[in-house]
């Protein structure tokens, strides 16, 4: 349990650090942006990983598959943004909600555990606070870019110990002692 746990929260916190780090790139204009954007692309395998053991090659691949949606979705977003192009940003952020409600309605459909509405609040969250750290860092508004990357990882957690959770409430035989 302890083990699936940090698994778990490591995935999660990988997910926005590299999220975080991508966003910077992209709106620095660094010369990391392609490397560090196919890092975070990793993500959602790596996830799929640590799904595939209870939930079988083709849900943990699914799952992945809505995971890359958001993070590609994320990226075009943040490039929209930072180039001022607000009715390609609105597209992208309205396709970037409904492939949240999409995530969080797969995630309540594979396990009974999970609740769907818990997830889409969870994912909304997610969206809302990256949506305010990327506002904060266009806007050259580093104290609350890192006040709000602070809270990104704290419920990034947190969705991490709902997952675990979850998991361990439908196998519990994976976890005997």
């Amino acid at each position: 349990m302890l083990k699936l746990n940090q698994d778990l929260r490591s995935l999660w916190e990988q997910h926005v650090y590299w999220t975080r780090l991508a966003v910077n790139s992209i709106v620095g204009r660094l010369p990391d942006e392609v490397p560090t954007v196919n890092r975070l692309l990793r993500n959602p395998t790596d996830f799929a990983s640590a799904l595939k053991p209870f939930y079988g090659a083709d849900i943990a691949n699914t799952f992945a598959q809505l995971l890359t949606a958001h993070l590609t979705i994320a990226v075009e977003l943040v490039k929209a943004l930072q180039a001022g192009n607000t009715s390609a940003a609105a597209d992208a952020q309205r396709r970037w909600y409904a492939n949240a409600d999409e995530i969080a309605g797969f995630l309540a459909k594979i396990n009974p555990y999970w609740n769907e509405n818990e997830w889409r609040n969870m994912m909304h969250e997610h969206l809302d606070l990256l949506t305010k750290e990327v506002s904060s860092r266009l806007s050259g508004d580093f104290v609350q870019n890192v006040a709000v990357s602070d809270q990104i990882q704290k419920q990034a957690l947190e969705m991490a110990d709902v997952m675990t959770r979850g998991i361990i409430m439908q196998f519990p035989a994976a976890f005997t002692l």
